[in-house]
């Protein structure tokens, strides 16, 4: 009797053999800086190898501990990739009461900064602040907890700051969020200085004193208020809508990626320095963003470009009830968060599936029926290859737990199943299959030991997107 699993072409079978022994074989922001804080920091630290410089940047960072306020059931760490939640406030507190006096803090503009593992790629995902969507329960700093809602997605952070809006943003997309980082507007300002200036393109001339902006027409380099200004407006560029302003503040955020992995910063550390240390005193952070984990950070990025890196926005489509809010369009979303948890290493050169002297023609995956087993310690692993083999075509018969725990993936086979041992081969390479006598005929085992089971690629990791940004365009190929 067959049972069927939570995916499409994954099935469970009653029958299905125990979990094979493999043979034991050794020991087994209306704010934007925000993102140009993060990615920018990254890109450039690798100039500062001095341990000092790196403790003094590293003390002027505001931290908090968000532990606890995350929620029980947090999407698990499928990879090495990094995910940091970029947060803008529009607080008036301090040096940012001299933009109006408004009860509380919102988050303007949400960001999730996805780097890709080993540093290959980078892209900014915007959230718009106008989404409609179900929020979960939050814990405040002070014990109280704020109930489940639903409303716009800004409203997380008014609830509960920044630990409500990444508990938020991992409910809606599924996607294990590292750390955040949060920039007011003081601090945007000051990156924007402490970089020189960043380059804009306007397709008119602009005055508007409610947001102290005033630009001539054509390319030119903003600082300070009119930096602010330009990211901020809504009425006086566009169409007035949030998603028209996401798209300038993301051109925005491409222009200082470009300008912060400019040689001639790189080259200057007295620049370099000064740039980091407006950056560091700007932000706020949870408290696991450590010293050793910006290091870590710094020297994955370090051959990073600007053409690697791009900005896109959520798919959103119109709110039936408000024509003035949005929601997710969750058929084009869900690829996009997809892609982000799933983003990986492409696997290292594998030996070949089998023996030269044995090789056989791989079968179609539909031909191969196969048991996946967790080997190791990570919870869900079995689970969560079976699935990605059931959507190859795969026939998962069996997800289970093996009793003894090993240090390298095995692909093992019964009699009459040599090609379909080699046909999963091919889709998890480095794992040479071997025959096993306790094995059932026709039938194939991946037993996932510590060293996991990697997929092989099958298409680009991220979907294109309409209207996404690349960092190295020109500034002013779309005004």
């Amino acid at each position: 009797m067959q049972r069927t699993g939570a995916s499409s072409g994954v099935y469970y079978a009653d029958n299905a053999p125990p979990p094979p022994e493999p043979p034991v074989r050794g020991r087994l922001w209306r704010v934007l800086g925000v993102v140009s804080v993060v990615l920018s920091v990254a890109l450039v630290a690798g100039c500062l190898t001095a341990y000092g410089f790196w403790r003094r940047l590293d003390g002027q960072i505001d931290r908090e501990d968000v532990d606890g306020r995350l929620g029980q059931n947090r999407p698990p760490k499928l990879n090495s990739s990094l995910n940091i939640l970029l947060i803008g406030s529009d607080s008036r507190a301090g040096e940012n009461a001299r933009y109006g006096a408004e009860a509380g803090q919102r988050s303007d503009t949400t960001i999730l900064l996805h780097i890709s593992p080993g540093g290959e790629s980078a892209i900014g995902i915007s959230f718009p602040r106008d989404s409609m969507v179900q929020m979960p329960a939050c814990k405040r700093k002070n014990g109280t907890t704020v109930p489940a809602q639903f409303g716009m997605i800004n409203a997380a952070f008014s609830n509960g700051g920044p630990a409500c809006t990444w508990h938020t943003i991992e409910w809606l997309t599924k996607i294990h969020i590292d750390h955040y980082v949060e920039v007011d507007f003081a601090g945007f300002k000051r990156v924007v200085d402490a970089l020189g200036g960043v380059e804009i393109c306007v397709p008119k001339r602009i005055d508007d004193p409610k947001a102290e902006l005033h630009l001539r027409a054509g390319r030119q380099t903003v600082r300070g208020d009119q930096a602010l200004g330009y990211v901020r407006t809504r009425y006086v560029l566009g169409d007035g809508s949030d998603l028209g302003r996401i798209k300038r503040q993301q051109a925005f955020m491409a222009s200082v990626v470009k300008k912060a992995t400019d040689k001639g910063m790189l080259t200057d550390p007295a620049r370099t320095y000064a740039f980091l240390s407006a950056a560091t005193k700007s932000i706020k952070a949870d408290d696991r963003l450590t010293l050793s984990v910006m290091q870590k950070l710094a020297a994955s990025l370090r051959g990073m470009s600007a053409g690697k890196v791009r900005f896109v926005t959520v798919p959103v489509q119109p709110y039936p009830q408000d024509k003035y809010r949005v929601q997710f369009d969750r058929a084009l979303a869900e690829p996009l968060f997809k892609a982000v948890r799933e983003d990986d290493k492409l696997p290292e050169p594998a030996p070949a599936p089998v023996p030269a002297q044995n090789k056989v023609k791989p079968v179609p995956p539909e031909q191969v029926r196969v048991g996946v087993y967790n080997a190791s310690t990570m919870e869900g692993l079995a689970g969560r290859t079976a699935e990605q083999l059931g959507e190859r075509g795969f026939q998962v018969v069996k997800v289970g737990t093996s009793k003894k725990k090993y240090d390298r993936t095995a692909i093992l086979y019964g009699a009459g199943a040599e090609r379909q041992a080699a046909r999963l081969a091919v889709a998890v390479p480095g794992h040479p299959p071997r025959p096993w006598r306790s094995a059932k005929p026709g039938h194939v085992y991946l037993v996932i030991g510590a060293d996991g089971a990697r997929l092989r690629r099958v298409k680009p990791t991220m979907p294109k997107l309409a209207g996404e940004i690349r960092a190295d365009r020109d500034i002013c190929a779309q005004t």
